[in-house]
């Protein structure tokens, strides 16, 4: 009863080694930020409030983007875009590194078979005659197998796993930056499509009270200051037209860089085949008329949106993949103080004959442990320590920094989305107003009750107010993609209908 036990204990020891583990516990660090992120809702910003963030996890960005046109665009730049296939890429190297990491736990058996004939010369043999010897070999083994006592090996493959997961988390990173970016540069094309539509429109109609001036200049009726001064007032909106056009042909360009491959025309923007195929207008007073820009279906938000929801972004899980990923490293610098031990073994037969390789009693086998005690390297092994340690701790500030870098991405974004509403609702009355003001200086003017200079003034007003309400609205949209990419996707689920135009 007591050999058995003999030999019990011995394995209980081994298995208490086998399973021990150097590197030190992980602990997710505390928030470096408040608890909640608190938007400064103002008046009016009611789309911010009710529906808390999904629990569930990222929104598919197919159910963000409501417009079929840009939706077909972001799926076109999935497939086409080189940054995102540079990131998966990485994912398939970093599963393939893993892969090598992790076999190491394993010993590498191998089958070996060799033959060897020899001829020894006369001189070199007692008999004084050529002597030829054969030899043939079949093995089966491995060698220099690593016992991983101290968890060496295995947190090494830990830190390959963490590499893994952190190039995993990059890709949905910049899965998600490609989407917001061509989202970003559908809604800026529609905006100067609809800049350009507005300039070709105010061209139109001051072109005409140009001519109507120079004919009254003709007859008398209008003075040379009245027809230098609507001369100055086309010009400037040819200048403006002119400048968008060009601007449009590189916004056109910018979207089929980000996509990866040629847009086709059916898949821009309505408000871009618009200035090309606008009637003539023979109205004295210019009025807005291009297309609204497509909404980009932003979901409502809760007002006390909670830290926490920060650590679900692609990219600050990527950063506490790093940095769990420098503790395993700590782990393999500690083993490195403790004996190693590894393995070579082997089993086989051999023979002088080919044709009696197995036949029996030609068996062979060879079992070599050997184990290995560091005690004089002159502080390498601390010093390897002292980097693993170092390295954790500027990941964990990277990490902290990342987290306060995205709280104030998203702060930033609240705070611009609790006044939009505010400032599109007075840019519109702004719009209104300058239009009626340019109304009441056309008719005095033309009435005789004051100068053609008023009725520039008025318009320019009523110009730059147009402009102003574009790119307030191109502000609200990007604001949306802005605030669904800071977010890391993460929506709460509500109708299409509770978005804001």
């Amino acid at each position: 009863m007591t050999r058995p036990r003999s030999y019990l204990l011995p394995a209980l020891a081994c298995a208490l080694l086998a399973g021990c583990n150097l590197a030190p516990r992980y602990q997710a660090p505390q928030l470096p930020v408040p608890d909640t992120v608190t938007p400064p809702l103002a008046q009016g910003a009611s789309d911010m409030a009710g529906v808390p963030l999904a629990e569930s996890g990222p929104m598919q960005w197919q159910d963000f983007v409501q417009e079929p046109r840009l939706r077909r665009l972001v799926a076109m730049a999935l497939d086409n875009n080189r940054d995102l296939r540079v990131a998966v890429l990485a994912i398939e190297r970093a599963r393939a590194q893993y892969g090598i990491t992790r076999a190491d736990l394993l010993p590498t058996v191998n089958a070996t078979g060799a033959g060897n004939r020899t001829r020894t010369a006369d001189d070199l043999t007692t008999a004084g005659r050529p002597n030829t010897t054969a030899q043939y070999s079949a093995t089966l083994g491995f060698s220099s197998y690593e016992i991983d006592f101290f968890g060496r090996v295995r947190n090494l493959s830990d830190a390959a796993l963490q590499e893994f997961f952190r190039t995993a988390e990059n890709q949905r990173s910049v899965q998600l930056s490609l989407v917001a970016e061509v989202m970003n540069a559908w809604l800026l094309l529609d905006a100067d499509a609809r800049r350009l539509q507005l300039a070709r429109e105010t061209l139109r109609t001051r072109q005409h009270a140009l001519d109507l001036t120079r004919r009254s200049f003709e007859l008398g009726a209008a003075s040379a200051l009245a027809l230098a001064q609507a001369q100055s007032s086309a010009d400037t909106a040819r200048v403006d037209a002119a400048a968008f056009t060009s601007q449009l042909a590189r916004d056109r360009n910018a979207l089929a860089l980000v996509v990866g491959a040629p847009v086709a025309k059916d898949l821009l923007p309505a408000s871009v085949a618009a200035p090309l195929t606008g009637t003539d207008s023979t109205a004295d007073v210019p009025r807005l008329s291009a297309p609204a820009a497509p909404a980009a279906a932003l979901l409502a938000l809760a007002p006390d949106l909670p830290s926490s929801v920060l650590l679900r972004r692609p990219d600050l899980r990527a950063a506490e993949h790093l940095l769990q990923g420098s503790y395993a490293s700590i782990g393999a610098a500690r083993a490195a103080f403790f004996p190693a031990i590894t393995l070579t073994a082997s089993v086989g037969t051999a023979s002088n004959a080919l044709s009696g390789l197995f036949d029996g009693g030609n068996g062979t086998w060879t079992f070599a442990p050997q184990i290995r005690l560091p005690i004089f390297d002159a502080g390498r092994n601390q010093a390897n320590l002292r980097v693993a340690e170092v390295t954790r701790d500027q990941a964990l500030a990277q990490y902290e920094k990342a987290i306060q870098t995205a709280f104030r991405e998203v702060a930033d974004a609240l705070a611009d989305r609790a006044t939009l509403d505010e400032r599109l609702a007075a840019q519109r009355s702004l719009v209104q107003a300058s239009q009626r003001a340019l109304e009441l200086s056309d008719a005095r003017f033309r009435l005789g009750a004051d100068s053609y200079l008023a009725v520039l003034d008025a318009q320019r007003s009523l110009y730059a107010a147009q402009q102003g309400e574009i790119t307030l609205q191109l502000a609200e949209q990007l604001n949306r993609v802005t605030l669904y990419k800071v977010l890391g996707g993460q929506w709460a689920g509500s109708a299409p209908g509770q978005q804001n135009s």
